[in-house]
């Protein structure tokens, strides 16, 4: 099978899926999810290789900020650059709110940002495409169980926060990660019934994904870091072996 009739197939079947509105609809939020990765990831750049603004407590709640000036501002399809100006200057405090962690990881291994950059893109590509091309509401019953999850999830992390448990926090990461990919097929699949219903927010509608593609890309971090460590420690162990 020639790889020209697979694109063929792909699209036939994206259009048989989607309507003409929806496929532009989707065209918008992803367009909003791209340019604010940009600008997330121009807000971690400006905190890693500048003093003039740092990442912290404050940055994400100036993020937050924004996030509910968004929310609160209402989709009249005549605001939209002003919103679209709230959703950029979120995703920048976003990317400086992930700063802190970018620092450590530097120390640590810097080739592991780029890595986890990639394979957050893969993830998030391959999983929104399983959501566009399977049945209509096939993923939108699972919204239950990943909000149980991601409350059980939060209450492994305060619990964790007192105890201190290196176990507890792997359980918490990786269950972390699962919720995160069931939920970029949760929201992409909600984001087209809402279009279905009337709403035009595409905005609104990014912010989701957004969020999505942060929340994969921190946790891939995380365990592309340990993996790295564990392997540095695993090659120190064997060259000291090697020595005796």
């Amino acid at each position: 099978m020639s790889d020209s009739y697979r694109f063929q197939s792909f699209f036939n079947t994206l259009h048989c899926r989607l309507s003409e509105p929806e496929r532009q609809h989707l065209r918008n939020v992803y367009s909003c999810v791209a340019l604010s990765t940009f600008v997330a990831a121009a807000g971690g750049y400006v905190h890693v290789t500048t003093e003039l603004i740092q990442g912290g407590i404050l940055s994400s709640l100036i993020s937050f900020a924004f996030l509910t000036v968004l929310a609160t501002t209402t989709y009249n399809g005549k605001n939209t650059t002003i919103r679209l100006r709230f959703l950029l200057a979120f995703a920048f405090c976003a990317g400086l709110s992930l700063g802190p962690l970018l620092d450590i990881i530097i120390m640590i291994n810097p080739k592991v940002i780029p890595s986890g950059f990639l394979a957050t893109s893969v993830i998030f590509i391959c999983f929104s495409l399983s959501s566009i091309l399977s049945e209509q509401g096939k993923w939108l019953f699972i919204g239950g169980s990943l909000f149980s999850l991601l409350s059980t999830v939060a209450l492994m992390h305060l619990v964790n926060m007192i105890i201190g448990s290196t176990f507890l926090f792997q359980v918490n990461l990786y269950i972390g990660l699962i919720v995160i990919c069931g939920f970029i097929l949760y929201d992409t699949q909600m984001i087209i019934e809402k279009k279905r219903s009337g709403e035009n927010d595409f905005i609104w509608h990014s912010v989701d994904l957004f969020l999505d593609f942060i929340g994969l890309f921190r946790k891939l971090l995380v365990i592309l870091t340990q993996k790295d460590i564990s392997r540095k420690t695993r090659q120190k162990d064997n060259d000291k072996c090697k020595k005796e």
